[in-house]
């Protein structure tokens, strides 16, 4: 193996050891923090110092951030260095309001890149290996983060970015990457674009998927491992935070997140008290920088619901994959439901295919959820309306025992559903037009 292949001395070190470097990281980080007006005035509100922090449990005296703190500081009012230290700007989606942008120092970049190398190492990749990045480039950190580094790695790296799917199996088959890096909703499209072509995914290069930007379950991934014949495994990251390689499943043991507590110090919290709550309970994660020089953030809100285990593979923590995120929970006649508790439903029906949404309507003073899923592929025509009412009616049935909520579900035939070029858009909420 040549060095880029190798374990760093964090990964193999004591708990103990890497508790001591996390709390002197953390005192720093707040320290820079404290520089940046917004975080300063929030400290003085709260009567807290920086040099109040003596130990991880004193944290919880200090403000959480949100995104919103970060839209009313839009453009550069979180920056902790002046705007000519800053090489590079990223910016988050931005749903509804201002986009949330996210500065970068050379120093920070190194430290993106070393992460990223460290999480397609951990995956299982190597320096030899090509990789075929098929998430977007551009203000989306999704693809320049791979990209760097699977190049700081010293693997070949080929930037597909999103789209153009009928290009995107050309270039697997002909470059042979084997390894891909991709949303798993863009990787079932461009499976489907495979049997298209009338083409086997098994029998193309890849032998790894690394794969994340939005929620995915286990059956989610049985059904690519099948189908591409490969280990798929879950990537962590968010822009507002870092971007891509906050935190990766191991291949040694693919039993959750081993987030780089070297780098992020991850909190959980109860969102509706925001209390926090103990190892192994669901919450809400809180993650604060530890290195980042150019916009430092302190108890950042995620939304991201999970729970925090100990390490396996290494000896950071991990974290449970992610159950869906409190900002994307819909309320239901009273019940809190999150897509993934659908699809879980949905992949158990072995008719149906991983392609769907949920369309959110108002009868009345009532809301009411409809699920619209794709038969499988070789399905196709092959079904009469009694047979596919009858799938009806037994996934509407599943989703009322597994997820406590009466729903509609249509059965449509294959690739009915637009496809993603990025993040699936799962859920249609026509409550405010009704």
């Amino acid at each position: 193996m040549g060095t880029s292949d190798q374990l760093e001395a964090i990964e193999t070190a004591s708990v103990d050891a890497l508790r001591y470097l996390q709390l002197k990281r953390l005192k720093a980080a707040l320290r820079r923090a404290y520089g940046v007006e917004f975080y300063r005035n929030r400290c003085e509100a709260a009567n807290v110092h920086p040099d109040d922090l003596r130990d991880f449990s004193d944290l919880v005296s200090f403000p959480m951030t949100t995104k919103q703190d970060l839209r009313q500081s839009y453009p550069f009012g979180m920056f902790a260095v002046p705007t000519d230290k800053i090489v590079r700007i990223h910016a988050s989606s931005g749903t509804t309001g201002k986009p949330t942008i996210v500065g970068y120092t050379k120093g920070d970049i190194d430290t993106w890149s070393k992460l990223m190398a460290r999480s397609i190492r951990a995956a299982g990749g190597r320096a030899s290996d090509r990789i075929h990045v098929a998430y977007g480039y551009g203000l989306f950190t999704g693809g320049l983060g791979a990209h760097y580094g699977g190049e700081r790695m010293g693997a070949m790296v080929i930037p597909a970015s999103g789209g153009l799917t009928m290009r995107q199996v050309q270039l697997i088959v002909d470059l042979r990457p084997d390894i891909i890096m991709v949303t798993p909703s863009y990787l079932l499209a461009i499976i489907d674009e495979f049997e298209r072509q009338g083409l086997e995914p098994r029998e193309c290069s890849l032998r790894l998927a690394m794969l994340g930007a939005e929620p995915w379950t286990e059956k989610m991934r049985a059904e690519i491992e099948v189908r591409l014949e490969l280990d798929a495994l879950d990537l962590y990251g968010l822009s507002e935070i870092m971007g891509g390689g906050v935190a990766q499943e191991c291949i040694e043991t693919k039993d959750g997140l081993t987030i780089w507590e070297d780098h992020f110090y991850p909190e959980l919290i109860d969102p509706s008290t925001n209390t926090p709550v103990a190892d192994g309970e669901t919450g809400e994660l809180l993650l604060t920088t530890l290195t980042r020089e150019g916009m430092p953030l302190i108890r950042y809100r995620t939304h991201d619901l999970t729970r925090l285990l100990p390490g396996t593979a290494r000896p950071m923590r991990r974290l449970e994959r992610m159950k869906g995120r409190s900002d994307d929970m819909v309320v239901i006649r009273g019940v809190n439901v999150f897509p993934s508790q659908i699809e879980t439903v949905l992949m158990l029906e072995g008719t149906l295919a991983p392609h769907y949404q949920l369309e959110l309507t108002r009868n009345g003073r009532l809301d009411e959820l409809s699920v619209k899923v794709e038969l499988k592929t070789a399905l196709a025509g092959t079904l009469g309306p009694d047979t596919i009412g009858d799938i009806s009616n037994r996934v509407q049935d599943m989703i009322k025992s597994y997820v406590g909520i009466s729903t509609s579900v249509a059965v449509v035939e294959p690739r009915t559903i637009p496809r993603s070029e990025g993040k699936a858009k799962r859920i249609i909420d026509l409550r405010q037009l009704t």
